[in-house]
Protein backbone atom coordinates (compact mmCIF):
# COMPACT_ATOMS: atom_id res chain seq x y z
CA UNK A 1 0.00 0.00 0.00
CA UNK A 2 2.69 2.50 1.05
CA UNK A 3 4.46 1.44 -2.35
CA UNK A 4 1.35 2.11 -4.42
CA UNK A 5 1.11 5.71 -2.71
CA UNK A 6 4.91 6.32 -3.73
CA UNK A 7 4.56 5.41 -7.13
CA UNK A 8 0.77 7.64 -7.00
CA UNK A 9 2.98 10.81 -5.62
CA UNK A 10 5.91 9.47 -7.83
CA UNK A 11 3.69 9.86 -10.85
CA UNK A 12 1.98 13.20 -9.62
CA UNK A 13 5.56 15.08 -9.62
CA UNK A 14 6.29 13.71 -12.71
CA UNK A 15 3.16 15.33 -14.64
CA UNK A 16 3.86 18.46 -12.45
CA UNK A 17 6.57 18.70 -14.04
CA UNK A 18 5.73 18.77 -17.65
CA UNK A 19 4.91 22.10 -19.18
CA UNK A 20 1.66 22.94 -20.37
CA UNK A 21 1.33 22.70 -23.95
CA UNK A 22 -0.18 26.04 -24.42
CA UNK A 23 2.68 27.58 -22.52
CA UNK A 24 5.07 26.02 -24.73
CA UNK A 25 3.31 26.32 -28.08
CA UNK A 26 2.64 30.26 -26.94
CA UNK A 27 6.94 30.11 -26.28
CA UNK A 28 7.72 28.74 -29.88
CA UNK A 29 5.10 31.52 -31.53
CA UNK A 30 6.90 33.80 -29.49
CA UNK A 31 10.12 32.95 -30.76
CA UNK A 32 9.33 32.75 -34.17
CA UNK A 33 7.53 35.87 -33.92
CA UNK A 34 10.36 38.15 -31.92
CA UNK A 35 12.85 36.19 -34.41
CA UNK A 36 11.16 37.03 -37.55
CA UNK A 37 10.98 40.62 -36.52
CA UNK A 38 14.42 40.47 -35.42
CA UNK A 39 16.12 39.77 -38.81
CA UNK A 40 13.48 42.06 -41.09
CA UNK A 41 14.70 44.65 -38.47
CA UNK A 42 18.32 44.24 -39.40
CA UNK A 43 18.13 43.46 -42.90
CA UNK A 44 16.33 46.16 -43.93
CA UNK A 45 18.60 48.62 -41.46
CA UNK A 46 21.57 47.32 -42.89
CA UNK A 47 20.83 47.70 -46.37
CA UNK A 48 20.55 51.13 -46.16
CA UNK A 49 23.82 51.27 -43.80
CA UNK A 50 25.31 49.85 -46.29
CA UNK A 51 24.19 51.58 -49.62
CA UNK A 52 24.89 55.10 -47.67
CA UNK A 53 28.44 53.93 -46.71
CA UNK A 54 29.26 51.95 -50.43
CA UNK A 55 28.34 54.75 -53.09
CA UNK A 56 29.45 58.49 -52.61
CA UNK A 57 26.53 59.22 -54.24
CA UNK A 58 24.65 59.06 -51.34
CA UNK A 59 27.38 60.45 -49.40
CA UNK A 60 25.10 63.56 -48.43
CA UNK A 61 24.06 65.30 -45.17
CA UNK A 62 20.30 64.22 -45.12
CA UNK A 63 21.58 60.56 -46.23
CA UNK A 64 24.36 61.31 -42.96
CA UNK A 65 20.86 61.37 -41.03
CA UNK A 66 18.72 58.24 -42.43
CA UNK A 67 22.51 56.17 -41.74
CA UNK A 68 22.63 57.33 -37.98
CA UNK A 69 18.56 56.50 -38.35
CA UNK A 70 19.38 53.09 -39.29
CA UNK A 71 21.97 52.07 -37.17
CA UNK A 72 19.80 52.71 -34.04
CA UNK A 73 17.27 50.49 -35.74
CA UNK A 74 19.72 48.05 -37.02
CA UNK A 75 20.89 47.84 -33.40
CA UNK A 76 17.19 47.37 -31.79
CA UNK A 77 17.25 44.65 -34.10
CA UNK A 78 20.68 42.87 -33.29
CA UNK A 79 19.89 43.51 -29.40
CA UNK A 80 17.02 44.80 -27.67
CA UNK A 81 14.73 42.03 -29.92
CA UNK A 82 16.50 39.08 -29.16
CA UNK A 83 17.31 40.20 -25.55
CA UNK A 84 13.42 40.54 -24.83
CA UNK A 85 12.77 36.96 -26.62
CA UNK A 86 15.31 35.15 -24.50
CA UNK A 87 13.84 36.97 -21.33
CA UNK A 88 10.46 36.25 -22.31
CA UNK A 89 10.63 32.49 -22.80
CA UNK A 90 13.44 32.01 -19.68
CA UNK A 91 11.68 30.64 -16.65
CA UNK A 92 14.94 31.33 -14.35
CA UNK A 93 18.17 33.29 -15.43
CA UNK A 94 21.17 32.89 -12.92
CA UNK A 95 22.06 36.63 -14.41
CA UNK A 96 18.09 38.04 -15.10
CA UNK A 97 17.86 40.97 -13.43
CA UNK A 98 21.87 42.32 -14.82
CA UNK A 99 19.69 40.75 -18.40
CA UNK A 100 16.89 42.76 -17.84
CA UNK A 101 19.03 46.54 -17.00
CA UNK A 102 21.08 45.97 -19.86
CA UNK A 103 18.19 45.45 -22.01
CA UNK A 104 16.22 48.49 -20.73
CA UNK A 105 18.84 50.53 -21.11
CA UNK A 106 19.39 49.48 -24.59
CA UNK A 107 16.18 49.69 -25.47
CA UNK A 108 15.76 53.06 -24.14
CA UNK A 109 18.73 54.50 -25.34
CA UNK A 110 18.16 52.91 -29.14
CA UNK A 111 14.17 53.98 -29.47
CA UNK A 112 14.89 57.12 -28.43
CA UNK A 113 18.05 58.03 -30.77
CA UNK A 114 15.89 56.71 -33.49
CA UNK A 115 12.68 58.44 -32.83
CA UNK A 116 15.08 61.86 -32.44
CA UNK A 117 16.82 60.68 -35.36
CA UNK A 118 13.51 61.15 -37.29
CA UNK A 119 12.88 64.43 -35.74
CA UNK A 120 16.08 65.80 -37.08
CA UNK A 121 15.00 64.70 -40.43
CA UNK A 122 11.69 66.18 -40.53
CA UNK A 123 13.90 69.14 -39.82
CA UNK A 124 15.96 68.90 -42.89
CA UNK A 125 12.90 68.42 -45.36
CA UNK A 126 11.63 71.12 -43.53
CA UNK A 127 14.38 73.71 -45.38
CA UNK A 128 14.73 71.12 -48.20
CA UNK A 129 11.44 71.86 -49.08
CA UNK A 130 10.14 75.07 -47.52
CA UNK A 131 13.48 77.33 -48.01
CA UNK A 132 15.18 75.52 -50.51
CA UNK A 133 17.40 78.75 -50.99
CA UNK A 134 18.65 78.61 -47.56
CA UNK A 135 18.92 74.82 -47.41
CA UNK A 136 22.61 74.28 -48.52
CA UNK A 137 23.91 76.79 -45.72
CA UNK A 138 21.68 75.45 -42.73
CA UNK A 139 22.30 71.76 -43.49
CA UNK A 140 25.25 71.26 -44.41
CA UNK A 141 27.73 68.42 -42.72
CA UNK A 142 28.76 70.02 -39.79
CA UNK A 143 25.52 70.71 -38.62
CA UNK A 144 24.07 67.18 -39.66
CA UNK A 145 26.94 65.92 -37.32
CA UNK A 146 25.91 67.85 -34.66
CA UNK A 147 22.16 66.75 -34.79
CA UNK A 148 23.41 63.37 -34.72
CA UNK A 149 25.35 63.81 -31.58
CA UNK A 150 22.44 65.91 -29.90
CA UNK A 151 20.26 62.35 -30.95
CA UNK A 152 22.50 59.75 -29.41
CA UNK A 153 23.47 62.05 -26.47
CA UNK A 154 19.29 62.48 -25.49
CA UNK A 155 18.96 59.00 -26.10
CA UNK A 156 21.82 58.04 -23.56
CA UNK A 157 20.83 60.12 -21.21
CA UNK A 158 17.37 58.93 -21.01
CA UNK A 159 18.59 55.32 -20.86
CA UNK A 160 21.12 56.29 -17.56
CA UNK A 161 18.23 57.94 -15.99
CA UNK A 162 16.01 55.21 -16.70
CA UNK A 163 18.78 52.16 -15.88
CA UNK A 164 20.07 54.20 -12.61
CA UNK A 165 16.31 54.71 -11.04
CA UNK A 166 15.10 51.88 -9.29
CA UNK A 167 11.45 50.95 -10.11
CA UNK A 168 9.00 52.44 -7.21
CA UNK A 169 8.27 50.20 -4.36
CA UNK A 170 6.63 47.91 -4.23
CA UNK A 171 5.52 47.44 -8.11
CA UNK A 172 8.81 45.10 -9.40
CA UNK A 173 7.72 42.31 -11.37
CA UNK A 174 8.30 39.05 -11.14
CA UNK A 175 9.83 38.53 -14.56
CA UNK A 176 11.52 40.78 -16.56
CA UNK A 177 8.66 43.25 -18.48
CA UNK A 178 8.95 45.31 -21.76
CA UNK A 179 8.70 48.20 -19.33
CA UNK A 180 9.91 48.29 -15.48
CA UNK A 181 7.82 50.31 -13.49
CA UNK A 182 9.31 53.63 -12.60
CA UNK A 183 8.52 56.92 -10.33
CA UNK A 184 6.57 59.38 -11.80
CA UNK A 185 8.83 61.68 -12.66
CA UNK A 186 10.71 59.71 -14.51
CA UNK A 187 8.34 58.41 -16.38
CA UNK A 188 7.14 62.26 -17.15
CA UNK A 189 10.84 62.81 -18.34
CA UNK A 190 10.47 59.65 -20.63
CA UNK A 191 7.51 60.56 -22.59
CA UNK A 192 8.32 63.92 -22.90
CA UNK A 193 12.00 64.12 -24.10
CA UNK A 194 11.84 60.63 -25.38
CA UNK A 195 8.19 61.20 -27.54
CA UNK A 196 5.97 64.37 -26.59
CA UNK A 197 8.61 66.92 -28.06
CA UNK A 198 10.00 65.04 -31.46
CA UNK A 199 6.16 63.99 -31.87
CA UNK A 200 4.95 67.60 -31.85
CA UNK A 201 8.51 68.94 -34.16
CA UNK A 202 7.81 66.05 -36.18
CA UNK A 203 3.53 66.55 -36.98
CA UNK A 204 4.18 70.37 -36.94
CA UNK A 205 6.98 70.27 -39.62
CA UNK A 206 5.22 67.89 -42.08
CA UNK A 207 1.99 69.65 -41.50
CA UNK A 208 3.95 72.97 -43.04
CA UNK A 209 5.69 71.40 -45.72
CA UNK A 210 2.09 69.97 -47.03
CA UNK A 211 0.81 73.06 -46.76
CA UNK A 212 3.85 74.26 -48.59
CA UNK A 213 4.14 71.44 -50.97
CA UNK A 214 -0.04 72.22 -51.96
CA UNK A 215 0.52 76.08 -52.71
CA UNK A 216 3.86 75.16 -54.91
CA UNK A 217 1.49 72.81 -56.80
CA UNK A 218 -1.41 74.69 -57.21
CA UNK A 219 1.40 77.52 -58.49
CA UNK A 220 3.04 75.61 -61.29
CA UNK A 221 -0.04 73.89 -61.94
CA UNK A 222 -1.39 77.46 -62.79
CA UNK A 223 1.27 78.37 -64.98
CA UNK A 224 1.89 74.77 -66.45
CA UNK A 225 -0.05 73.80 -69.41
CA UNK A 226 -0.65 70.01 -68.38
CA UNK A 227 -1.68 70.23 -64.93
CA UNK A 228 -2.48 66.15 -64.85
CA UNK A 229 1.44 65.54 -63.87
CA UNK A 230 1.40 68.24 -61.28
CA UNK A 231 -1.68 66.97 -59.52
CA UNK A 232 -0.04 63.14 -59.57
CA UNK A 233 2.65 64.68 -58.41
CA UNK A 234 0.92 66.52 -55.67
CA UNK A 235 -0.99 63.62 -54.27
CA UNK A 236 2.32 61.38 -54.45
CA UNK A 237 3.42 64.11 -51.78
CA UNK A 238 1.11 64.33 -49.66
CA UNK A 239 0.40 60.32 -49.46
CA UNK A 240 3.94 59.99 -48.83
CA UNK A 241 3.62 62.86 -45.81
CA UNK A 242 0.82 60.57 -44.65
CA UNK A 243 2.82 57.29 -44.17
CA UNK A 244 5.47 58.79 -42.86
CA UNK A 245 3.52 60.77 -40.04
CA UNK A 246 1.11 58.06 -39.71
CA UNK A 247 3.77 55.41 -39.66
CA UNK A 248 5.54 57.04 -36.30
CA UNK A 249 2.23 57.66 -34.55
CA UNK A 250 0.15 54.76 -34.84
CA UNK A 251 4.09 52.97 -33.48
CA UNK A 252 4.54 54.73 -30.71
CA UNK A 253 1.91 56.58 -29.31
CA UNK A 254 -0.07 54.01 -27.86
CA UNK A 255 3.25 52.40 -25.71
CA UNK A 256 3.75 56.41 -24.39
CA UNK A 257 0.23 57.14 -23.74
CA UNK A 258 0.08 53.71 -21.86
CA UNK A 259 3.34 54.23 -19.81
CA UNK A 260 1.86 57.89 -18.86
CA UNK A 261 -1.23 56.52 -17.99
CA UNK A 262 -0.01 53.72 -16.12
CA UNK A 263 0.68 55.62 -12.55
CA UNK A 264 -2.38 57.31 -12.41
CA UNK A 265 -4.71 53.95 -12.85
CA UNK A 266 -2.60 52.91 -9.74
CA UNK A 267 -0.64 50.25 -12.27
CA UNK A 268 -3.59 48.54 -12.87
CA UNK A 269 -2.74 48.20 -16.69
CA UNK A 270 -1.90 44.71 -17.43
CA UNK A 271 1.86 44.19 -17.81
CA UNK A 272 1.03 42.10 -21.29
CA UNK A 273 -0.75 45.01 -22.61
CA UNK A 274 2.20 47.46 -21.96
CA UNK A 275 4.38 44.92 -23.75
CA UNK A 276 2.11 44.58 -26.90
CA UNK A 277 1.90 47.90 -27.36
CA UNK A 278 6.54 48.09 -26.56
CA UNK A 279 6.82 45.56 -29.68
CA UNK A 280 4.71 47.76 -31.74
CA UNK A 281 7.28 50.42 -31.08
CA UNK A 282 9.54 48.26 -31.88
CA UNK A 283 8.02 47.08 -35.25
CA UNK A 284 9.11 51.07 -36.30
CA UNK A 285 12.67 50.11 -36.65
CA UNK A 286 11.24 47.34 -39.37
CA UNK A 287 9.50 50.04 -41.17
CA UNK A 288 11.49 53.33 -41.21
CA UNK A 289 13.42 51.95 -43.67
CA UNK A 290 10.57 51.39 -46.26
CA UNK A 291 9.20 54.99 -45.40
CA UNK A 292 12.36 57.13 -45.54
CA UNK A 293 14.55 54.60 -48.21
CA UNK A 294 12.69 52.55 -50.06
CA UNK A 295 10.43 55.16 -51.39
CA UNK A 296 13.44 56.62 -53.36
CA UNK A 297 14.58 55.35 -56.47
CA UNK A 298 18.54 55.40 -56.17
CA UNK A 299 18.10 53.39 -52.64
CA UNK A 300 16.29 51.04 -54.69
CA UNK A 301 18.83 50.55 -57.43
CA UNK A 302 21.57 50.64 -54.10
CA UNK A 303 19.13 47.54 -53.13
CA UNK A 304 19.15 45.68 -56.23
CA UNK A 305 22.86 45.72 -56.54
CA UNK A 306 23.60 44.89 -53.17
CA UNK A 307 21.14 41.88 -53.05
CA UNK A 308 22.67 40.33 -56.33
CA UNK A 309 25.85 40.88 -55.27
CA UNK A 310 26.93 42.98 -58.17
CA UNK A 311 28.95 45.27 -55.74
CA UNK A 312 31.38 42.18 -54.80
CA UNK A 313 32.19 41.54 -58.40
CA UNK A 314 33.81 45.25 -59.12
CA UNK A 315 34.13 48.61 -58.26
CA UNK A 316 30.91 50.52 -58.73
CA UNK A 317 30.88 53.02 -55.59
CA UNK A 318 31.10 55.89 -58.11
CA UNK A 319 28.17 54.61 -59.87
CA UNK A 320 25.11 56.99 -61.30
CA UNK A 321 22.37 55.34 -59.27
CA UNK A 322 18.70 55.68 -60.63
Amino acid sequence: MESSDVSQQFLFNQSANVPDITAVTISYLFCIFGGSLSVLITFGNLLVIMSIVYFRQLHTPTNFLMLSLAVADMLVGLLVVPFSVVLFVSSYWHLEDLLCKVRGSLDVLLCISSIWNLCCISVDRYYAVCQPLRYRTKINVHVVWIMIMVCWTIGTLNGIILSVKAPEKGHKNNKCASIQVQTQKTIVVAVVFGFGIPAVIISSIYLKILTVAQKQARSIRNNATSGATVSKMERKATKTLAIVVGVFLTSWTPYFLSISFHPLSNYTIPVNVLQSFKWLGWSNSMLNPFVYAFFYSWFRSAFRMIMTGKIFTDDFSNSKLF
